[in-house]
């Protein structure tokens, strides 16, 4: 009988938490666990009697014996997993039935000794995600779990970065960093170097497993139990916990020493199986082919692929995946649509409508998912707006993708007016797609990788479908009529008001934005639903589902029963670590949307001052743009203000981020590409909130006065007080090095924008995207040599990463100069002409005589300083010495050496002394 859409979901979902957890057993057995030593009444223990059942065994002895520890620590976990002995356990038999075709359980850890079709569909999956080929097969089915005993073995081996192993240019290979064995949390997400961390003490490495293990089944613990009888939603619950404490695990360390590289973790091909899983499952099973006929041509397949047979490669060559990517176009238009009240609440807008980009595209995941009856482990990818799901590619899937899309172009059409929307492009692949290839040859999923953003650029051209064969017919008509008495929205400038907000008229959507706003400065947790639920509801639905935010348990309980009727669809923890090494798991799947938000804390008098004019503010409360931009101001001697007002918005993005994933990785697999992407993710979505919020140079906090209007994916868009923004971006700069371990072929470039608070917005992002434009066409080589980009723009000026440390240095030193030499500001002004001079000295010879302006300038300036006395032969010598330090720190090491971008120092130092 053929499943209905929800329960294919549930099938699909128990066959991914069975695929999901195949390798339960590498965490379980490195952690020791003292269950698998149990003996029976017969004396055999229980993880000799699992080695019967589950390991192959080669040369008279078990090999891959983490297979058994899977099926002992399903065992131990079952009391906090959904039901797997009940009758709701399709595709499976009900555990322990003798006359089952296949259980959960034997699915999951017989992946290395398949047998059934089920136990074959997670081997398949298990081999495609690693990007199997024919010279490694059989090796792989032979190796050893553990290494010889004089070397680093599988307890004591690291996960390896990723980021290490990306070459774009030719270069010697390294392999010195690793992951720490930590749960996920802004600290853990940073490598460490192997020769300070990674040692051949196993028993040491076995407590850091033990210690992971406890912690994750206490985690396990945390997932409502009232959520378990609803899989989809339990299924994200554990997806965050498996990826908060294996992401660090390395899932491969068999044949180490060989061509095995630890450098994808656990959770990364735990995933990327699961996902492969349920599409080859659900290929077959929505057709209605016979599981013993399909079992047979996968075994078959194997064997051929393992003995090097060409022959019969139906099984290989059928189209039987479809990829399906999703990206929000627009965002910016979206962020920064500008009516005529946008500045009044400008902060809470940003924050608002950042979030409900990442909303959006969240949603639209979702919806796509549940349209194809797929659990959420076949999205493999979720960063800044952009998501890849895993499909059967049948017609049927097609068609919905088809049905949702047009479903996405109503919505965006109607609330957005074709300014911003979600486009999606699907790609059928091959399991021979998947292989990694040689090294040295042209590898296939190489070549899907780049089909895959061919496709996705495809896409983006045929917006709304406005250029298809059949148009729906004229677009926004009687929009006109639409406009009421209320007339245009205050907020966006463009849609019919339809409600009102603080006194203002605006569209639902913008009411909502605002609404969403205050609800991220005080909730913690967004509840997506089919029902509303009345509790801080957004008005507008979203692709069908209704938006409620609560702030924890004691708010809201945990909606046991929305949940058990399926009305409650996700329950998203979105808060901000609370610190650098704390984990990242609060009992609920974890989305890291939200931005940081600068606050108010206790206020004295002195400081109160700071804010004299504006709005006096309270405790907790969310700062405006307009008390940030006096967030840098300093306090002198008598009491008064000095300094800048004034903000600084920073909007950067990776370089060449196509190449890195197209062409940086010398043997490609899917596990790695979503590692690649969860990991480029993770620095600017988990780092840098924390980073904002609590960060730290030389013990003092100096970027939490910074909005992170989004920070996801490979880019950023930060506003904050002037000097405290510009000090952040070299800050970033440094820790986005050693995140990707100092590899020169990852870096990122950035623009700087200074201005005054006033400003709209949407000006504020055109200044910083100029800014950011201007650094991916740094070019030192000249008007004709190619761009290097990794630099950032500031005051106008662009210059290289490097040369901005040592400006930056600079104008540190130039401040201790002007205390010592007691420097005029309208001597520090001349020296910003000379910048121009010394710049422009090859188009104009005569700009070589700023040397000369130089001197003499400095010399009128001392004159003046340091008068003469009775010795005059001493004062001249003072002056000359006096001439020469400032010759060589300005003229030499300053303009001289960055000529027009030494204005980065000169602006910096003065608009710190401004009153």
């Amino acid at each position: 009988m053929a499943l209905d859409l929800q329960e294919r979901l549930d099938a699909s979902s128990l066959l991914a938490l069975a695929a999901f957890l195949h390798d339960l057993g590498k965490f379980a057995e490195r952690a020791r666990i003292g269950e698998a030593n149990e003996k029976r009444a017969d004396g055999t223990t229980r993880i000799e009697i699992e080695k019967q059942l589950h390991c192959p065994h080669f040369n008279g002895r078990a090999t891959h014996i983490h297979a058994a520890y899977t099926a002992i620590g399903f065992d131990l976990l079952e009391r906090d997993l959904p039901d797997l002995a009940g009758e709701r356990v399709t595709p499976f038999a009900p555990w322990r039935d003798c006359d089952a075709d296949d259980s959960l359980i034997n699915a999951a850890a017989r992946h290395h000794r398949p047998d059934t079709f089920l136990q074959w569909i997670i081997a398949t999956a298990d081999r495609l995600a690693s990007g199997f080929e024919r010279d490694s097969f059989a090796a792989y089915n032979k190796a050893s779990d553990e290494a010889p005993a004089q070397k680093l073995n599988h307890y004591t081996t690291r996960q390896w970065t990723l980021f290490e192993r990306i070459h774009l240019q030719e270069r010697p290979a390294s392999g010195r960093w690793r992951y720490p064995l930590k749960p996920l949390s802004p600290a853990s997400i940073f490598p460490v170097l192997a020769d300070r961390y990674e040692s051949a003490d196993t028993n040491a490495a076995q407590a850091e497993y033990a210690a992971l293990w406890n912690g994750f089944r206490a985690g396990l613990a945390r997932i409502p139990a009232e959520h378990r009888r609803n899989l989809a939603l339990w299924l994200d619950h554990f997806d965050s916990l498996w990826l908060t404490f294996t992401h660090a695990i390395p899932s491969a360390t068999a044949g180490l020493g060989g061509s095995v590289r630890p450098d994808v973790s656990l959770y990364d091909h735990s995933k990327t199986t699961a996902a492969l899983a349920v599409a080859l499952w659900r290929f077959h099973d929505d057709r209605g082919d016979a599981p013993e006929a399909i079992r047979e041509q996968l075994r078959a397949q194997w064997d051929r692929l393992r003995a090097g047979d060409d022959d019969s490669r139906q099984a290989w060559e059928e189209e039987k995946f479809l990829l399906i990517q999703g990206d929000f176009f627009g965002i910016q238009d979206f962020i920064f649509a500008s009516g005529g009240e946008t500045q009044k609440r400008a902060a809470k807008l940003l924050r608002g409508r950042s979030f409900y980009v990442s909303l959006l595209a969240e949603l639209a995941a979702l919806r796509l998912l549940e349209a194809l009856g797929l659990p959420p482990t076949s999205q493999v990818v979720n960063a800044a707006g952009k998501f890849l799901i895993v499909a059967p590619n049948t017609a049927e899937a097609r068609a919905t993708v088809r049905a949702v899309q047009a479903e996405f172009d109503g919505w965006f059409l109607s609330h957005s007016y074709g300014q911003s929307g979600i486009g999606l492009a699907m790609l059928p692949a091959r399991a021979r797609n998947f292989q990694a290839g040689k090294a040295g040859e042209d590898s296939p999923f190489r070549r899907l990788t780049q089909r895959l953003f061919e496709q996705l650029e495809e896409a983006k051209l045929k917006r709304f479908a406005l250029c298809g064969e059949a148009p729906a017919g004229p677009l926004f008509r009687d929009f006109l009529d639409a406009f009421t008495a209320k007339g245009v929205c205050g907020i966006d400038g463009r849609s019919p008001a339809t409600t009102e907000e603080g006194g203002i008229a605006v569209s639902a959507l913008a009411a909502d934005q605002i609404q969403t706003g205050h609800y991220l400065a005080t909730q913690q947790r967004v509840l997506i639903s089919t029902e509303c639920l009345n509790h801080h509801t957004l008005k507008l639905p979203i692709f069908g589902y209704y938006v409620n935010f609560s702030h924890g348990e004691a708010d809201t309980g945990r909606f046991g029963h929305e949940a058990k009727t399926g009305h409650l669809r996700r329950c998203w923890d979105f808060s901000l670590p609370e610190s650098a090494d704390a984990p990242l798991w609060n009992g609920y799947a974890r989305r890291h949307i939200n931005a940081y938000v600068p606050r108010f804390g206790a206020l004295n008098e002195f400081e109160r001052s700071r804010y004299s004019g504006l709005d006096s503010p309270s405790v907790d409360e969310i700062k405006t743009l307009n008390h940030i931009a006096r967030d840098d101001r300093r306090l002198d001697e008598e009491g008064h203000w000095y300094g800048q007002e004034a903000l600084m918005t920073l909007k950067g993005d990776v370089d060449n981020l196509g190449r890195i994933f197209e062409s940086g990785l010398e043997r490609p697999t899917f596990a790695r590409m979503a590692a690649l992407s969860r990991q480029m993710n993770a620095f600017f979505a988990i780092y840098l909130p924390w980073l904002c919020a609590h960060g730290e140079d030389n013990g003092v906090s100096r970027y939490r006065n910074t909005y992170t209007v989004f920070a996801g994916g490979d880019d950023f868009f930060l506003i904050g007080p002037w000097h405290s923004t510009l000090r952040l971006a070299e800050r970033m700069r440094k820790a986005f090095n050693r995140y990707v371990a100092g590899n020169p072929d990852i870096h990122f470039s950035a623009g700087l924008s200074m201005t005054k608070p006033g400003l709209p917005i949407r000006q504020l992002a055109a200044l910083a995207e100029e800014g950011l434009e201007a650094a991916k066409a740094y070019a030192p080589g000249g008007p004709n040599t190619a761009p290097v980009k990794n630099a950032v723009t500031c005051f106008g000026q662009t210059a290289s990463w490097s040369d901005f440390d040592a400006i930056l240095a600079q104008e540190a030193e130039l401040e201790r100069l002007a205390g010592e030499f007691g420097l005029s500001t309208g001597y520090v002004y001349g020296l910003l002409h000379l910048t121009d001079m010394a710049a422009a000295v090859s188009q104009r010879p005569e700009n070589a005589l700023w040397h000369a302006y130089f001197a003499y300038r400095t010399r009128r300036m001392l004159e003046s300083r340091v008068k003469g006395g009775e010795d005059r032969e001493a004062t001249e010598c003072k002056r000359r010495a006096l001439q020469g330090e400032l010759a060589a720190e300005i003229a030499h090491k300053g303009i001289g050496q960055f000529g027009a971008a030494y204005k980065i120092a000169l602006f910096t130092y003065l608009y710190q002394q401004r009153d």
